[in-house]
């Protein structure tokens, strides 16, 4: 199980919270319909627990099996659903990894934010026929659908900025293709005070591009992609149907 984030996990919750900000409201929109008898919800990928709040938000009812891999990000979870006592009688956190996540016999929905492109085309086959055979007809996968159908060069770019104390916080990203279906992102994080940066923190991953239309295909199963929600823009949420 190899973890991604390890060198970043500290600024990881920065970047979750512009990520609700922007999908939190298609997300919930999308779950209103999700029939908790029918299973737990499964999120595949859960972070630092910020799209999990939403999630236990949008489903009142429903059980949450949290899958996420990496121990630093486990560490954050696990703090924010054991702050909330509901959330602790709710939410179950696994140490698993998609595809082969360790699932219970029937879902009521899935949600699977910043994993799709970590896995390969096959993976991600794999992953999408076990979510949707353990649910009802109809019943949603909700993903994220980040950066686009193919690859393509960006130099490097501001991408958030944030204020903690006497310290700002600057997330970083430049991309080039690496292969016909692959983008390599470089992220760096920069800690700066009055302007001077005191440290930096650099990785980097291979993502492999997918749109709503490399869902269908992959799934064989219906896709909706969202755009806009109660009048607002929705970035980038593709909705499998089961």
């Amino acid at each position: 199980m190899t973890d991604l984030y390890t060198s970043t996990a500290e600024f990881y919750d920065l970047v979750a919270a512009r990520q609700v900000a922007g999908s939190g409201p298609a997300l919930r929109a999308v779950l209103a319909d999700a029939d908790p008898a029918a299973g737990p919800v499964v999120e595949v990928g859960a972070g630092t627990g910020r799209v999990t709040e939403v999630i236990a938000a949008a489903v009142p009812d429903a059980d949450i099996i949290a899958v996420e891999p990496s121990a630093a990000m486990r560490a954050v979870l696990g703090w924010r659903i054991g702050r909330d006592a509901a959330l602790r009688r709710r939410v179950t956190i696994v140490a698993g990894a998609a595809p082969d996540l360790p699932l219970p016999e029937r879902l009521s929905a899935a949600v699977v934010f910043g994993v799709a492109g970590h896995l390969l085309p096959a993976e991600r086959v794999r992953m999408w026929r076990r979510l949707t055979e353990r649910m009802p007809s109809g019943a949603p996968v909700a993903v994220e659908l980040m950066g686009t159908a193919a690859p393509r060069p960006m130099p490097a770019t501001l991408s958030l900025r944030e204020r903690i104390g006497r310290q700002d916080y600057e997330w970083w990203i430049a991309a080039e293709p690496a292969g016909p279906a692959v983008t390599r992102f470089t992220t760096t994080w920069k800690v700066l005070r009055d302007g001077r940066v005191l440290r930096e923190v650099t990785d980097g991953y291979d993502w492999h591009v997918h749109d709503a239309d490399t869902l269908a295909r992959e799934s064989g199963r219906p896709v909706r992609q969202f755009r806009r929600v109660g009048g607002h823009h929705v970035p980038r949420l593709g909705v499998v149907y089961a």
